[in-house]
């Protein structure tokens, strides 16, 4: 810890620092156009050995808890809900994909922050913002991944359907 303060102060500025954290990181990814999110970027493709998403399914069931997950555009008007498709076209699905890129960006951008809480914490609770990051964005990450193999899956369908995606 390199600054001393008495405990209130630290929780009163863990919660503050992470609100802004997680604000500021969100408000930012949010402004990324939505065309950057629709290339495939090498960081968020979905690879093979994820099986369209079944092996999130099968090592964490994602299916049975990632409906309890808020939503971020209850604080973000502007965002673009992930509670469900907003249809099965080929333009709707791809552009749910996108989203959940932003998303997944806004959750790994998120964990980022967490070494800074060293600075004013005693070393084991700076250790507990750190699994605080891990235990609140990894679980998004999850089922952003999941949600995008699903949605490769079905956009194969489509693609076998018909030779036109856009």
């Amino acid at each position: 810890m390199i600054v001393s303060l008495p405990v209130h102060w630290i929780i009163i500025i863990d919660v503050l620092a992470w609100m802004f954290f997680h604000l500021a990181i969100s408000a930012f990814c949010l402004r990324l156009p939505l065309s950057w999110f629709m290339k495939d970027h090498f960081w968020f493709q979905t690879f093979p050995f994820e099986q369209s998403g079944k092996l999130w399914q099968r090592l964490f069931r994602v299916k049975t808890w990632k409906g309890l997950i808020l939503d971020g555009t209850i604080f973000f008007k502007k965002g673009y809900s992930k509670k469900g498709l907003h249809g099965t076209k080929s333009r709707e699905l791809l552009v749910f994909a996108a989203e959940t890129k932003r998303a997944e960006l806004t959750h790994l951008l998120s964990i980022l922050p967490a070494p800074l809480f060293f600075i004013w914490n005693p070393a084991w609770a700076g250790w507990v913002m750190i699994l605080y990051a891990l235990v609140f964005n990894l679980p998004i990450i999850v089922v952003q991944r999941y949600n995008r193999g699903r949605i490769s899956a079905m956009m194969s369908g489509l693609g076998r359907k018909s030779s036109r995606l856009l």
